[in-house]
């Protein structure tokens, strides 16, 4: 892309803005589901960003992670939950995601069972350690290559039982139980105005980091149903989707 010599390069992910920003300071690069830019490297700051890369980002920070660990506890009740996430991303704000999750596990009395995939090829010996370990629920820590093979995931969740939470509503869509996270749609919609204000001659530099504006509780009643789980009507009523 840098030799063709494009005028902007649209990254979604925080890998694939950092594998823009290492071949190009100049050309301006715009991300959508950034983890956490600062901590990841993209951006001196949310506010003030200063090279050539801004975006969006995909949370507010870590602490979404341990919200979703406390909805998945809110709606099955766990006490052992498995945590499923994927080490090969390789950037800071994945393990920051991660050390939150485990940190809020204590107070709720979750006792967690952490395993890694880093392809699919790995998903079903991490769902058979699960099994192994007794968990009751699992959390996915959002990922790419997990949304990428959301059908397969949610496949497993259901041989295997497991009430899942994940942090993109097209998992729900698949089948999975629950999603709390950003309307993925809506960033990608938001990512337009910043392409439009670059090509018009505005700055990466000066343009500031967006973070999502609203966070979505998707709950599927079918697979609830399928997996044998009560969901909590006030929890239920909490719901900005409830599929049927």
């Amino acid at each position: 892309l840098v030799a063709l010599g494009v005028d902007l390069i649209v990254a979604p992910q925080s890998d694939s803005a950092l594998a823009a920003k290492r071949a190009t300071h100049t050309i301006p690069i715009v991300h959508v589901l950034a983890g956490d830019p600062v901590t990841d490297g993209l951006a001196a700051s949310l506010a003030h960003p200063g090279g050539n890369v801004t975006g969006l980002t995909s949370t507010a920070g870590p602490e979404i992670d341990g919200k979703r660990l406390e909805l998945l506890k809110e709606a099955t009740g766990t006490t052992r939950a498995a945590v499923l996430w994927n080490p090969a991303r390789g950037y800071p704000s994945v393990e920051h995601g991660l050390q939150q999750v485990r940190m809020d596990s204590r107070p709720l009395g979750v006792h967690l069972q952490v395993l890694e995939a880093r392809g699919p090829d790995q998903f079903e010996p991490a769902f058979a350690t699960m099994a192994r370990g007794r968990a009751d629920a699992l959390l996915s820590l959002t990922d790419s290559m997990f949304w990428l093979h959301r059908q397969r995931l949610a496949e497993l969740e259901r041989k295997h039982r497991l009430p899942t939470l994940h942090g993109l509503r097209e998992h729900v869509d698949a089948g999975s139980l629950m999603a709390y996270g950003p309307d993925l749609a809506d960033l990608f919609r938001r990512t337009a105005i910043y392409v439009d204000k670059i090509l018009k001659g505005a700055k990466p530099a000066d343009l500031p980091v967006e973070q999502p504006m609203k966070f979505e509780l998707v709950i599927n009643l079918k697979t609830a149903k399928a997996l044998g789980l009560t969901i909590p009507p006030w929890l239920l009523q909490q719901a900005d989707r409830v599929i049927k």
